[in-house]
């Protein structure tokens, strides 16, 4: 029988019990980047409504396009599950997605996943009578540019059922790499700093 704490509610638990829960934790933890891939394969059974392709395959396109353009692996990770939210979250998938990824990306990166439902509106929102400019009020953000050229360039341009994505496979070393990093290392995060898309 594996070891327990004996508290029923957090406010009366032990420092050894937390050691405890702490310790036990780890090997959850290690299994992130497989539970990621799991969602990401579940994905691929899921068409967008409407689309032309899956799930998946929109964000395989959008990391292809990313690696394609010599984007470093934190923007093709990035790209990869920019949209991993959607199926729990469709209303603010970008939040979601941002924060799977925030523990293990730069901080513009996971800005720029964070924003991009906003930036995107830029395509479709007028067909609806909705605000296609709401991204302005982050003009004068240091990560806009940044956002606008993500989008432009990786997401809105891939929903397209002939682009020779790379498949899922490929990527998976990527994915193992950047969530096999410590969490909130501020040698990855780089808080402040503002990368470029591309090489």
């Amino acid at each position: 029988m594996s070891e327990t704490v004996s508290f029923t509610q957090m406010k009366d638990g032990t420092k050894e019990e937390y050691e405890l829960l702490h310790q036990l934790e780890k090997p959850f933890l290690a299994l992130t980047a497989d539970r990621v891939l799991e969602e990401l394969r579940r994905q691929e059974l899921v068409t967008l409504e409407g689309y032309r392709i899956t799930r998946a395959e929109h964000g395989l396109q959008s990391a292809t396009r990313a690696e394609r353009d010599g984007a470093d692996i934190d923007w093709i990770v990035a790209a990869l599950l920019h949209d991993i939210g959607d199926g729990l979250a469709p209303q603010n998938h970008d939040r979601m997605s941002a924060e799977v990824l925030r523990p293990f990306v730069r901080w513009d990166v996971a800005w720029v996943v964070e924003h991009h439902g906003i930036f995107q509106m830029l395509y479709y929102a007028h067909h609806y009578g909705w605000d296609r400019n709401a991204r302005d009020r982050f003009r004068d953000h240091p990560c806009f540019d940044s956002c606008a050229e993500f989008c432009e360039r990786w997401d809105q341009s891939s929903f397209d059922p002939d682009y020779d994505s790379r498949p899922l496979e490929h990527f998976e070393p990527m994915v193992r790499e950047v969530f096999g990093r410590k969490a909130y290392d501020p040698g990855v995060i780089r808080e402040g700093h503002v990368s470029a898309l591309t090489g």
